[in-house]
C-alpha cells in the first residue's frame, strides 16, 4: 500500500466535493483554516477512542444524534442547548434501561455539508448547482447563492467552534448534573403523553443519587458533568485535510475539526479518495453501510481502514430501512465475525426509512424507525453479539417532520412545522418516546 499524507487523497478519484471556480481563493482559504486553532484536542479523541473500545466489548451504549445538516442560521444558544438538553434526556432513559454508561455523540459542530444525488437541481426549466450545505454554498435558488464559496468554510468553522465552546461552558457549568435533571426540560415537555414516565424515571435516579451520597458520605462529583463528544460526516476532503495535523507526543496524524468523523454510503469506495484521507487518521471513524455493500467488500475496507485491528477504531453504521435489514444485515455480521475483524455496530434506523407524501415531504414512519431497531437488536442477539448503539437525526424543537409517534402526527400534521433543509428529523417528543422504548428492550435484555 503506498505511503499515507494527509494530501495523499488528491492523487484518488474524489466523489462528493463542490466546483470551485475560483481555486486560488480557495487555497487562500484553506491556508487560513490549516492555521487556526483545532477545534478538539488529541486528548478527547484518544478518550472517545477508549470509551468505543468499552462500548465494543459491551461495556457501553453508543448515542449518537443531531440534525441531519446544521445551519448558520441555528447557530443560537437555544437551538445549541435543546439539542443538547434532548440527547442528556435521551440518554439518562438508555443509562436506566440498560445499566450502562452511554457515550454520547452530537451530530453537531460541523454538520455543515451534505452529499447530494446529483450536481444539478432543475426548476421551472433553469439549472443550478445543488445546495451542498450552508458550508459550501446558499439553498436559496438563484445563481449567486448556488455558487461554491471558499470564505463559507471559515464560517463553518467559526460555527463550528461557536457551537463546541457554548456546549463546553454547559457541561462544565453543570448543566448535565443529574442532581438536577429538571435543567434539562424543554417547555413543551409537559405535553408529552411520555412526560409522566420520564419524570418518575428522573425522580427514581436523583432518589438513588442522593441514597449513594448518604451512605458514603460525601457528593458525587464527578455526576455533575459528563463526557461529551462532536461528530459529523467527513465529506468535504480540503476542509477535513485544513485540520488535520500531528500534535506533540503522540504518534500519527489527528482530524482535530471533530472527535468522530465518518464516511458516507455514498463514499466509501475502497479505491476512493475518502476512504485513502480516513485510512491515515488516529480518530475513531465510522462507515455508514447500506444494501448495496457486499459482505467481501466490507471486509475489505475493515483490513484497509483499520490495519491494525485497534478496538474502538472503527464504527459499523448499518442503515438498511425495516424491510431490507433482515436480508442483508446478517451477512454481514457473519462475515466480519469470520474474518475475526474489530467492529463496533451501531444502528441508524432513519435513512433506510426516507418516504415521500403525495404533498411533495420528505418523512419519516416511527414504527418503521422502531421496527428497523427492535430487528437490529435481535440479530445481533442471535449472532452471538451485540448492538452497541443508535444513531438518529433528530432535533430539540417541537417540529413535525417525521409521522407517528405517541401523539400520532398524520402526513397532514407535516406542515405545521416543517423546518429541516434536507431529511426530516425525530422531533423531541418523538426522540424521548424512541429512547424509551429502546430502554425497556435493554430492561427485559438485562433479566
Amino acid at each position: 500500500m503506498s505511503v499515507w499524507t494527509p494530501d495523499s487523497w488528491q492523487k484518488k478519484q474524489v466523489l462528493q466535493q463542490p466546483n470551485y471556480p475560483d481555486q486560488e481563493h480557495l487555497q487562500k482559504v484553506l491556508g487560513q483554516l490549516s492555521s487556526l486553532p483545532p477545534l478538539v484536542t488529541s486528548w478527547e479523541i484518544e478518550n472517545l477512542k477508549k470509551q468505543l473500545a468499552e462500548a465494543s466489548r459491551g461495556e457501553k451504549f453508543v448515542l449518537q444524534g443531531g440534525d441531519c445538516s446544521e445551519s448558520f442560521s441555528e447557530c443560537d444558544s437555544n437551538t445549541i442547548a435543546n439539542k443538547l438538553k434532548i440527547l442528556l434526556q435521551m440518554s439518562l432513559v438508555l443509562v436506566h434501561g440498560s445499566k450502562k454508561r452511554v457515550i454520547r455523540m452530537g451530530r453537531m459542530a460541523g454538520q455543515y455539508a451534505k452529499p447530494r444525488s446529483s450536481d444539478m437541481e432543475s426548476r421551472d426549466g433553469i439549472s443550478l448547482p445543488s445546495y451542498r450545505g450552508d458550508m459550501i454554498n446558499g439553498m436559496e435558488f438563484t445563481e449567486e447563492a448556488r455558487i461554491p464559496n471558499p470564505d463559507l468554510l471559515l464560517r463553518g468553522y467559526e460555527r463550528s467552534a461557536l457551537t463546541l465552546n457554548f456546549v463546553r461552558s454547559l457541561i462544565d457549568g453543570g448543566f448535565a448534573d443529574l442532581h438536577h435533571p429538571e435543567y434539562w426540560n424543554l417547555d413543551f415537555v409537559g405535553h408529552s403523553p411520555l412526560a409522566q414516565e420520564y419524570q418518575q424515571m428522573a425522580d427514581s435516579i436523583g432518589e438513588s443519587l442522593r441514597y449513594m451520597e448518604t451512605i458514603v458520605g460525601v457528593p458525587a462529583g464527578i455526576i455533575n458533568r459528563v463526557d461529551f463528544f462532536a461528530c459529523h460526516e467527513g465529506l468535504h476532503l480540503h476542509y477535513e485535510q485544513a485540520q488535520t495535523r500531528k500534535v506533540p507526543r503522540r504518534s500519527g496524524y489527528y482530524n482535530l475539526s471533530t472527535h468522530f468523523p465518518w464516511i458516507g454510503d455514498r463514499t466509501r469506495q475502497i479505491d476512493g479518495a475518502h476512504i485513502e484521507f480516513f485510512r491515515g487518521l488516529a480518530n475513531p471513524i465510522g462507515i455508514k453501510v447500506g444494501p448495496s455493500i457486499a459482505p467481501e467488500e466490507l471486509v475489505d475496507l475493515l483490513k484497509v481502514l483499520n490495519s491494525d485491528n485497534e478496538p474502538g477504531h472503527v464504527t459499523l453504521i448499518h442503515r438498511f430501512g425495516s424491510k431490507k435489514i433482515a436480508d442483508h444485515l446478517p451477512n454481514l455480521v457473519e462475515a466480519v465475525n469470520n474474518a475475526g475483524l474489530e467492529a463496533l455496530w451501531v444502528c441508524d434506523p432513519m435513512h433506510g426509512n426516507t418516504e415521500s407524501t403525495a404533498s411533495g415531504y420528505k418523512t419519516r414512519n416511527f414504527d418503521n424507525i422502531l421496527d428497523e431497531l427492535e430487528k437490529a437488536f435481535e440479530i445481533h442477539t442471535e449472532m452471538g453479539g451485540h448492538l452497541a448503539g443508535v444513531h438518529f437525526e433528530l432535533t430539540g424543537d417541537d417540529v413535525t417532520e417525521c409521522t407517528g409517534g405517541a401523539r400520532g402526527l398524520s402526513e397532514k400534521d407535516l406542515e405545521a412545522a416543517y423546518r429541516s433543509q434536507v431529511d426530516p428529523r425525530l422531533n423531541y417528543e418523538q426522540s424521548l418516546e424512541m429512547a424509551m422504548r429502546i430502554a425497556q428492550r435493554m430492561t427485559k435484555m438485562n433479566k
